[in-house]
């Protein structure tokens, strides 16, 4: 007993937290989940217009059917991500999410019907809610409580920021080739080595989640969902505003590519378009993921969704590249200076026993709001245009930056 017990104390002495500390690691975790963006960005440019002219399907909320899907099963699968993190450990969990993306491209290229396309992005939403979800808690449970916004703000600035390469390459690729089947060529190299990556080169993180719990001061939570949904007003508001922020990104991921191509845009252009969003918002969070870490959070979350917000209600108006392309730049940034926030947030105000799971919950709103935004934004632009849809999500979403300017509070500023 007292030589485990020393064996013990000894593998916890030896356990440093900080990127620097683990950089290895967290270089690799940051590449991974890099390749996890890559398999989102497959479809953020074109499957609007498969949808249309391959398969001749017209109304937008069947359009959007395939995000609906996707937010759906993604925020359930965060969920049991947030659950499992302990009981399965993080890398098993990594390895099993890569899995689930093999078969997403080479549905995606011979699909014969639109019910293929929505089986495709059933897989892509389990893969997405585990392996992003994964290497969040893990980079989280590597840096310590210092760098959180950084850390995080490294995390999405890759995952992103490859989103955005992804999506302009399968535009340009389609603009060339056609929609079928070349631009999703790239989808089964990001499964094959992101699953190969995993396997062999991701180590477990437990032991500086329990190197951290031995000194956090941070009490657990009573009850972990309901602090996390709405009761704790720190946890609560970011939730919400997770929410909404998802919510408009389900609009811009659906009914922007909708709305450029009935300005007449090529694919070519829609393709640049889409891809300036998730670049700025990507690139973006490598600054904003230090601003959390200095700035009261609160503040930083508010300007955010307010920018989103202001973003949003002047699209409709938008008439050149120009205009399209300005109004991406200040919607992606806004949305990088919320989106490391919302994870550092969820951190600073949980014990390390409660994280994973708390995130886990947070991910499950977040992520519904694919699928809210994407039956919204469809039934109106159905009933009333694209336009108005816009709109109203530019409305809720500036009514999230209020409910974050009066509910929330700063802990400290590091």
């Amino acid at each position: 007993m007292k030589v485990i017990l020393l064996y013990k104390f000894t593998a916890m002495d030896t356990i440093k937290l900080g990127i620097k500390e683990n950089w290895q690691q967290f270089t690799l975790l940051v590449i991974i989940n890099a390749f996890v963006g890559g398999m989102v960005g497959l479809e953020r440019a074109i499957l609007p217009q498969i949808a249309e002219g391959e398969f001749h399907i017209a109304a937008k909320t069947a359009i959007l059917s395939f995000i609906i899907v996707f937010g759906i099963v993604k925020a359930i699968t965060n969920y049991f991500t947030g659950s499992l993190a302990n009981k399965l450990g993080r890398k098993n969990l990594l390895t099993i999410g890569w899995l689930f993306a093999i078969p997403v491209p080479f549905i995606l290229m011979f699909a014969t019907s639109w019910n293929w396309i929505i089986a495709a992005n059933i897989l892509l939403g389990i893969n997405q809610g585990l392996t992003w979800s994964i290497t969040v808690v893990m980079k989280i449970d590597l840096v310590g409580e210092k760098q959180r916004g950084f850390a995080m703000g490294l995390n999405e600035f890759a995952g992103y920021l490859s989103v955005a390469i992804v999506a302009f390459l399968t535009g340009w690729i389609a603009g060339e080739y056609g929609l079928r089947p070349y631009p999703f060529y790239i989808g089964i190299a990001l499964s094959f080595v992101g699953l190969l990556g995993s396997w062999f080169f991701i180590k477990d993180t437990k032991h500086h989640v329990a190197k951290e719990a031995s000194s956090n001061t941070i009490p657990a939570l009573k009850n972990i969902f309901w602090d996390t949904t709405w009761k704790n007003k720190n946890l609560g508001s970011v939730t919400q505003a997770g929410l909404i922020n998802n919510l408009n990104d389900g609009m811009v991921w659906g009914i922007f590519p909708i709305l450029l191509a009935q300005k007449h845009f090529s694919l070519e252009q829609i393709g640049i378009v889409t891809a300036t969003y998730p670049a700025v918002w990507g690139i973006g969070q490598l600054f904003t993921g230090k601003m959390a870490d200095k700035f009261c959070k609160k503040d930083v979350l508010f300007v955010g969704m307010f920018l989103q917000g202001i973003a949003l209600l002047i699209m409709p108006w938008a008439a050149t590249m120009t205009h399209f392309i300005i109004l991406s730049v200040i919607l992606g940034w806004g949305t990088a200076m919320v989106y490391p926030t919302f994870l550092a947030t969820v951190a600073e105000n949980t014990n390390p026993t409660d994280r994973a799971k708390s995130l886990g919950i947070f991910r499950l709103w977040r992520d519904l709001g694919y699928a809210i935004g994407a039956i919204l934004t469809g039934i109106i632009a159905d009933c009333l245009g694209v336009y108005t849809s816009i709109i109203v999500v530019g409305l809720l979403t500036i009514s999230s930056a209020i409910i974050i300017e009066y509910r929330m509070r700063c802990i400290s500023k590091i």
